[in-house]
């Protein structure tokens, strides 16, 4: 199959959430089952600079970056404007046979969905979570659903992380039978052989006998970071834990100064430590040293968390955004999104070590049972293969 991946931000750029790391395993692999993958995507890089390659090969996968007419749109404002996708759509969209739109209100959406009716060429659409309405760009993403509504009701199939944005998707006038469930994958082969236990406190002058409570994704609002910097005041204050350390790492995405400002307000900035983003090789330390992983809320399917599930390191998240039906009880808890609440469930992993254990397992055979990149996508190939033959 000829398969275009359309999707704002690729690798190498970060700082753009999992999507851009979900389309490029999805190509990958794609490609390693021998088919003929495009992606389209922007010049987006970080908040300071741009790819520069226009064209590249990465593992097979051709890649087409156009250029972003702002980087502080797209970094600061997730909005991605490529002019220059328009005439090569026009030129290139027919030859392909199955197109796979990420996110939901981009400009290349807009773009891809005007020139994949005028063709005839058939496309899935995976939100990633993004038909949410409840952050920051509420107004805007109005703006986007009047003109935009139709690529939701063209699509063959919406692609949902989970059975919550099904739920979602619904609600918006989609039927069940037009909704597939494609959860998101992980490399297992990244987790065969980890780094040492120990060395991530190391780097960050962490004692040795400190119990690392993990946070890992963007600094941004709707992620309840002030709910997890409560419940830690409140395990240090009310609980007595004083052999704790809130490490949280990531991009700001508008929000650090906010935290820092909470924490410095509760007094307990000397047990709160803000790592920034984190390498590839920092990111799987800091998992393997972690002693519990939350995030407080989320809506779509967090990569985050197999990632965790990966080197055995159980999750707290609590049902204030979405949820996973495989967390709690199994790998962890969701609980309730108040202070109390998240520091118990936090304290009982932290300091039962049976619990512990227990959940830990389950992470590790969880992750390889359902979530391998291989599964994931022998799934999508069957998407795909069903979308071209009944269209």
């Amino acid at each position: 199959m000829k398969i275009l991946q359309v999707i704002p931000a690729f690798p190498p750029a970060v700082g753009y959430g999992g999507g851009p790391l979900v389309a490029y395993e999805i190509s990958r692999r794609l490609v390693l089952k021998g088919h003929d993958v495009t992606v389209v995507t922007t010049d987006a890089n970080d908040e300071k600079s741009r790819v520069k390659e226009k064209f590249s090969r990465i593992n097979g996968i051709k890649v087409h970056y156009f250029k972003n007419i702002s980087n502080r749109l797209a970094y600061s404002y997730k909005i991605f404007i490529s002019p220059g996708l328009i005439p090569w759509a026009r030129r290139e969209l027919k030859n392909f046979d199955v197109i796979h739109l990420h996110d939901t209100r981009t400009f290349q959406n807009l773009v891809i969905h005007y020139f994949a009716k005028k063709y005839g060429i058939p496309y899935v659409l995976q939100p990633h979570g993004t038909l949410s309405t409840s952050d920051h760009r509420k107004v805007l993403k109005k703006f986007f659903d009047f003109f935009g509504k139709s690529i939701v009701k063209d699509a063959e199939y919406i692609l949902a992380l989970n059975e919550g944005e099904v739920n979602q998707i619904q609600k918006i006038g989609v039927p069940r039978n037009k909704i597939r469930i494609l959860p998101n994958g992980i490399d297992l082969s990244n987790y065969t052989i980890l780094p040492p236990k120990g060395s991530f406190k190391k780097k960050l002058n962490i004692s040795q006998d400190k119990k690392i409570i993990l946070y890992l994704g963007r600094i941004h609002k709707t992620k309840g970071i002030d709910l997890l910097i409560g419940a830690c005041a409140y395990l240090i204050n009310n609980m007595n834990c004083k052999n704790v350390v809130l490490v949280i790492a990531g991009p700001d995405d508008g929000y650090m100064s906010e935290a820092k400002a909470m924490v410095n307000s509760l007094g307990i900035s000397d047990l709160i430590i803000f790592a920034g983003f984190l390498s590839s090789e920092d990111k799987l330390k800091a998992l393997v040293d972690a002693d519990v992983f939350v995030t407080p809320m989320f809506y779509g399917f967090p990569v985050t968390f197999l990632e965790a599930c990966a080197v055995g390191t159980p999750i707290v998240t609590t049902n204030a955004g979405e949820t996973l039906e495989w967390i709690n009880g199994k790998v962890g808890y969701v609980t309730q999104p108040n202070y109390h609440d998240l520091a118990e469930a936090i304290y009982k992993i932290i300091y039962d070590e049976d619990v512990r254990n227990r959940f830990s397992k389950n992470c590790i055979e969880i992750v390889k049972s359902n979530f391998s990149w291989e599964k994931v996508v022998e799934k999508l190939e069957k998407i795909y293969e069903e979308v071209i033959t009944y269209v």
